[in-house]
């Protein structure tokens, strides 16, 4: 069975437990969504990848503005084609529009709605040099954008992809869970999933090590983060977790599952945990940009970019 019709069948609601990896993607904590459809003044947003001329944006909020106030932005392959911008100009009420998106593995980006964006893309007068808004069918794209923004919270959410993990291996217990991770650094795979956990599952996740700026209390400065934080950093609640004695915890099986953040960044306790759990009990994620998998027949591994 190959990995969409795996995908689709948990959907839904199918337990499905094989060793070929499961798709996954960035997403955005709910929050994050417009509640409305912004107000529109320029064809395209200011900011190109690429371009570094045009990464002037020192705050959040005026970086989401950017994506607002226009009709859409451009976007494309980088070192991977999924990438967290083209959630962020979805939920601030932009459509992306990408360069080349044919060319994208169909297993990548399994959850963007492509068809929906490739028909934004191809309404009569749009190009990547601008609008002919002579032609322009406002009331389409409109239309388009509604649903993007429909589907952008019903299945884009940080909220809703930690739940997809989850029922992908059909947990369904009520303990806690322990994710593992090898360094706090930036990793937007790694930490979007877990802000979904947190939202999910509250004081029952476990992060270790603790994951500070993810929290809503982080005492460090944002600005200085990967990517300045923007959308995955002080998105949380800090509640009291016990991250005491990880290794004897996990050595008395009292997690009911782990789940390694980065496979690559490393696996701590990665022995133990292998004696004492069983495969379907342990969750690998990798969020690391397009490469040829060395993991790629781990059970339970979420891929973010596929080649194979």
């Amino acid at each position: 069975m190959n990995i969409i019709k795996k995908a689709l069948l948990c959907f839904l609601g199918f337990s499905l437990l094989y060793a070929d990896p499961y798709p996954i993607t960035f997403c955005v904590p709910e929050v994050k969504i417009v509640d409305h459809i912004p107000e529109k003044e320029r064809d395209f947003a200011f900011l190109v990848p690429g371009d570094p001329s045009t990464y002037i944006y020192k705050t959040e909020e005026d970086y989401y503005k950017a994506y607002q106030s226009s009709y859409y932005a451009i976007t494309k392959k980088k070192l991977g084609w999924d990438c967290l911008r083209h959630y962020e100009i979805l939920a601030n009420g932009c459509i992306p529009y990408f360069l080349d998106l044919d060319a994208c593995n169909s297993q990548t980006m399994y959850f963007l709605p492509k068809d929906l964006i490739k028909e934004a893309m191809n309404i009569e007068g749009v190009s990547a040099q601008g609008i002919d808004h002579r032609v322009f069918n406002q009331t389409k794209y409109y239309e388009i954008l509604s649903k993007l923004l429909e589907y952008t919270r019903a299945h884009l959410t940080t909220k809703r992809m930690a739940e997809y993990v989850l029922d992908t291996i059909g947990y369904s217990g009520h303990g806690k869970i322990l994710f593992l991770s090898k360094d706090t650094l930036p990793d937007y795979l790694r930490c979007l999933l877990l802000v979904g956990m947190k939202e999910l599952l509250q004081d029952r996740i476990v992060d270790f090590p603790k994951i500070e700026h993810i929290y809503k209390n982080y005492k460090g400065k944002k600005e200085l983060l990967y990517g300045r934080g923007f959308t995955y950093a002080k998105n949380v609640d800090d509640l009291p977790v016990n991250r005491k004695n990880i290794k004897r915890r996990i050595a008395n099986k009292e997690f009911d599952l782990i789940i390694y953040g980065s496979v690559h960044r490393g696996c701590p306790y990665l022995g133990l945990v292998k004696a004492i759990y069983k495969p379907e009990e342990i969750v690998y994620l990798c969020g690391d940009d397009e490469h040829k998998c060395q993991f790629f027949q781990l059970n339970n591994l979420f891929l973010r970019e596929f080649t194979q």
